[in-house]
């Protein structure tokens, strides 16, 4: 198969995985040509021709390059099979570990689906397979939101925002202010701002563009999951969370 090869797709291609492993604000022409071992003309180029088909993106104030949207629609279109059979065995343990329910949501255009759950084998919980997360008024949607930067994180919540619960958060000064107290502790939290008696705790998946591909989440009745229980919990959504993502990046599943 070697003479098959297309040498000018496989330096676009090399190009757009110097972007996406490259921190934010530092994938520079320079930076990403120097990786691939292309001279910078050439870079400029293919990645123009990447950015022209949306596949990667230019920041004209920092002069860097990121993946683009069409990358990540790409990405959600190769299915998401893959990435719940590579977690499943991490969201089982992690249920068994804290005797709650336990899922797993994935970005789907604006919004966050659950794509697994496991509840802790003596427990009876509704399946939220298939549904999507409110993103201002559950731990796994502020986990996503955190994540990102924020002003796509503000314009990707609903408007008007329902007030599900009296603990909704609705005031967008209140939702940044908890999406920066998320992104210091690394957990999001809800205390039933979706459903009343459902406390959670969830953790992003982080890819290697440094933006969230994935939320791990576990949640209970407020009995059982309270205040007291949340940076234990934390600590373990956040651990599931990071070795699911080195698992992602060294499989080579969706990690931009």
């Amino acid at each position: 198969m070697p003479r098959a090869r297309i040498q000018s797709i496989d330096r676009a291609v090399g190009l757009m995985h110097a972007v996406a492993a490259l921190p934010r604000g530092e994938a520079t022409l320079a930076a990403a040509a120097e990786r691939v071992g292309v001279n910078r003309s050439t870079a400029w180029r293919l990645l123009a021709t990447l950015q022209h088909h949306g596949l990667v993106e230019r920041d004209e104030e920092s002069n860097s390059y990121a993946i683009g949207a069409v990358a990540f629609q790409l990405g959600s279109a190769a299915g998401v099979d893959a990435i719940v059979r590579a977690a499943h065995q991490t969201i089982a343990e992690l249920a068994g570990a804290t005797g709650e329910t336990a899922a797993l949501a994935v970005p789907r255009e604006l919004a966050l689906v659950y794509v697994d759950q496991v509840a802790a084998s003596d427990r009876d919980e509704a399946s939220w397979l298939g549904r999507g997360a409110a993103l201002h008024a559950t731990s796994a949607g502020k986990a996503y939101l955190a994540w990102l930067p924020p002003e796509e994180a503000m314009a990707a919540l609903p408007r008007p925002r329902e007030r599900h619960t009296h603990t909704t958060l609705v005031d967008e000064r209140a939702l940044r202010h908890e999406f920066a107290r998320t992104r210091e502790r690394g957990f999001g939290s809800c205390r039933g701002e979706r459903e009343a008696d459902s406390w959670g705790v969830s953790a992003p998946v982080i890819g290697a563009a440094g933006r969230p591909i994935a939320v791990v989440s576990v949640w209970g009745p407020s009995a059982r999951v309270g205040r007291t229980r949340f940076p234990a919990l934390g600590a373990q959504v956040m651990e599931a969370a990071g070795r699911l993502g080195s698992c992602l990046r060294l499989s080579g599943k969706r990690t931009t």
